[in-house]
């Protein structure tokens, strides 16, 4: 057994980028109500997540040896023998994802997609109950993924005595002596990748009016909640129909 790198800095760098967003976009979804305009960064924040992912499958067609989806233990029969080891004990050493991470990898993205698109449905008040019942779905369906992941993970460490997490950290894993590792970072390309998502988180946050809370971005009009405005108008309109009611039992009376 040896240890290789396996893993370049934009895999990691994704890793981790992708992870806060998740944090961050639950929090807020699940703490703020989504009348407060704290709300529409939850959804802001969805469009950046939504970057992330294209960029990561781009990657994932690209990129060095174990970040390409071409790598990923996907094929069921894999999974099923990947459980049974670890239930009996063996320890089978996979130099890039093994199928339990493959699996939630990819579930995640496709949920991280769902969950955009959904959302800016949701937004522009296309059959907003319809999109709304499929956004909660995939939301609590990316949460047990990566509860599910987590655990995996802390399984892994525990039965195996091996530090699997540290390899999304430096980009190392323990594998068999025939595997070879990736021979580059791609230190450039992960500049590229931090520089696009702060350019394009920049360019969503300076768009979006907290006051009207309308995100125009790319010639597309996002409507991120109701305004004050919208909300001020509502209440003047519940007032005046109090108002009109009273007098209407006044002129009964």
């Amino acid at each position: 057994m040896k240890k290789i790198l396996s893993y370049d800095l934009p895999t990691r760098l994704f890793h981790w980028v992708f992870a806060a967003l998740f944090i961050i976009i639950y929090v807020i979804a699940e703490t703020i109500d989504d009348d407060s305009v704290t709300y529409s960064y939850h959804m802001l924040l969805g469009l950046v997540m939504a970057l992330v992912v294209i960029l990561r499958i781009i990657w994932g067609i690209v990129g060095s040896k174990y970040a390409k989806f071409s790598s990923f233990e996907l094929h069921p029969q894999k999974m099923i023998e990947y459980i049974t080891d670890i239930v009996s004990g063996k320890t089978k050493l996979f130099p890039g994802h093994n199928p339990a991470s493959s699996w939630a990898a990819v579930l995640m993205l496709i949920f991280a997609l769902g969950l955009a698109f959904t959302g800016i449905q949701m937004s522009q008040g296309n059959s907003k109950d319809f999109y709304e019942d499929i956004h909660e779905f995939l939301a609590n369906a990316f949460l047990f993924t990566v509860i599910a992941h987590v655990l995996g993970i802390i399984f892994h460490t525990l039965r195996h005595k091996d530090l699997i997490a540290l390899s999304m950290i430096n980009g190392e894993k323990n594998v068999s002596s025939e595997q070879e590792p990736i021979k580059n970072q791609h230190p450039i390309v992960a500049t590229v990748f931090v520089i696009l998502v702060l350019a394009f988180g920049f360019k969503v946050f300076s768009s979006f009016d907290p006051g009207t809370r309308k995100l125009n971005l790319m010639g597309y009009s996002l409507t991120l909640g109701e305004s004050e405005d919208e909300n001020e108008s509502s209440e003047n309109s519940d007032k005046g129909e109090k108002n009109d009611d009273a007098e209407d039992d006044d002129d009964n009376d």
